[in-house]
């Protein structure tokens, strides 16, 4: 899964629109559209927004950990 597929799913879990997460983490909601679509990727300050507005380690969004932290193998 990538990471602009694990925002969008995350994002669905918490109900949030794109606009109501662009608003918790300061940036506008194309950021997020294009996140989501993998056309680009958030810089690391918005990936730490992002892992804590989810509640789940950084590494799980860029694909390194499972939700509980632990490094997939």
């Amino acid at each position: 899964m990538s990471l602009g597929a694990r925002i969008k799913a995350l994002r669905i879990m918490y109900a949030y629109t794109q606009a109501e997460l662009a608003e918790k983490i300061g940036v506008n909601s194309s950021a997020i559209s294009l996140w989501e679509n993998d056309v680009n990727e958030p810089k690391a300050t918005y990936i730490a927004r992002l892992a804590l507005t989810f509640d789940v380690p950084a590494g799980y969004l860029l694909g390194i950990e499972d939700e509980v932290g632990e490094r997939i193998k």
